[in-house]
């Protein structure tokens, strides 16, 4: 008899407490802003229809409750690729041919090359990977002629803004124009100027980059200010730092190199996280010299580099990438978008496996000239935890997609003259 009665009293509590809990979790609203302060409050809380613990990777939490970060909530909207871009995926997919042993593709023209796969693919991940690099909706010309890299002290605030440009042309997913999906002989698969035109000093520093639809390395120049002459780098410039950045050259839009250099991928599951895809403007002009001339970053409050765009539920696909023995890295973790191959966040480790950098690069949908709908990057964060410093990108809102421009308008002579 006394231990039925104890059975009862323990299951009415937990019952009592199950409903309480139930009751204490509640559905926020958009608007809501998760912080410091509240975060133990609401994590358990559901924002359309999921946790809030459940969508912030380790790390985001690590920053709400150590470095400031807020997130703002807003309600999803689905993303999609452009027609075009499927319309080329069904014509050309078909023609792609994947080599496991290299990791190496061939046979690419437009669209996604890897448009239905399955997890139970041995090589599941690095598809996943080749999709975004192949196929990322950024445009066939990227047409950024003005950009700012905001340099950040974790401890004193903002140490310096530059502005920098950036050219783009991609060889292959030509959608729009010719009708011809590949520009030239089919060996090269994007031409790349990216040089700094402010402050004085930096002017016209920068590098010409040759990349090949195949695993060799990339052929690449930079413009040496003091003698104002250009020099070829050698095949692994691909892994450093881009001039006095946090940023690597790898990690321009998180991910910029061939997937075939890497060593490996694993796959690490389907999760959902909270992230900017309809950012904001980032860059107001008429509020020069003051903080809201970049209204979307925190420089007010230590450490200076938090972003305070609006987030939305996204779900991404979650894959541990190896790169080569002699890359900074030991390994990079990205997080990309089930809707559109475009990376959201990204984790870069040490050689000793710790923790290093993070990486949160938010996007905006940008039409372009053509018509074609492309998504952009809209801001980008990439934050070295080792030295408190942070690099924050910013778009400008002259940026264009699609433009007119050719392969022959990209080219060494443009970054030499650019340095005059």
């Amino acid at each position: 008899m006394k231990q039925r009665y104890i059975a009862r009293f323990l299951l009415v509590g937990l019952v009592t407490m199950t409903s309480a809990g139930a009751a204490l979790a509640v559905e926020l609203a958009a608007g809501t802003v998760i912080s410091k302060a509240n975060i133990d409050q609401v994590k358990n809380d559901t924002f359309e229809g999921k946790t809030i613990a459940s969508m912030l990777p380790e790390k985001m939490d690590m920053q709400i409750r150590k470095y400031g970060l807020t997130l703002k909530l807003r309600k999803s909207q689905p993303i999609a690729l452009d027609p075009k871009m499927l319309e080329a995926t069904h014509k050309y997919a078909g023609q792609v041919r994947y080599d496991a042993a290299k990791n190496e593709v061939s046979g690419y023209k437009a669209g996604l090359p890897f448009p239905n796969l399955s997890p139970t693919d041995p090589n599941y991940a690095a598809k996943l990977v080749w999709n975004v690099y192949y196929a990322s909706p950024v445009g066939q010309v990227m047409d950024f002629r003005k950009f700012a890299f905001l340099l950040i002290d974790g401890d004193k605030g903002l140490e310096r803004t530059q502005h920098w440009f950036f050219l783009r042309d991609f060889m292959k997913n030509r959608l729009t124009g010719s009708g011809v999906p590949v520009e030239g002989d089919g060996t090269e698969f994007t031409r790349t100027l990216l040089f700094a035109t402010y402050p004085e000093d930096i002017r016209g520093i920068g590098t010409y980059t040759i990349r090949y639809d195949g695993p060799q390395v990339e052929d690449q120049w930079v413009y040496i200010k003091s003698f104002r002459r250009t020099r070829r780098l050698p095949g692994g410039a691909w892994m450093d730092p881009i001039g006095g950045t946090d940023q690597l050259n790898d990690d321009i839009e998180i991910w910029n190199a061939r997937p075939s250099w890497y060593k490996s991928f694993k796959y690490l599951g389907k999760r959902w996280v909270l992230a900017t895809v309809r950012g904001a403007k980032a860059w107001d002009e008429s509020k020069k010299g003051t903080p809201a001339e970049f209204p979307l970053v925190d420089l007010t409050h230590a450490p200076y580099w938090n972003p305070l765009d609006e987030v939305e539920p996204r779900e991404v696909y979650v894959v541990e990438a190896v790169p080569p023995p002699e890359h900074p890295y030991s390994r990079k973790v990205i997080y990309i978008d089930t809707q559109i191959p475009r990376i959201l966040y990204g984790e870069a480790y040490d050689k000793k496996g710790d923790f290093w950098k993070w990486m949160a690069f938010s996007s905006r949908p940008l039409k372009g000239e053509d018509g074609v709908q492309t998504w952009v990057s809209n801001q980008g964060l990439v934050i070295d935890f080792k030295r408190m410093h942070a690099t924050v990108f910013v778009s400008h809102p002259s940026w264009r997609t699609n433009t007119a421009v050719k392969a022959s308008d990209v080219t060494l002579g443009k970054l030499e003259a650019a340095g005059q």
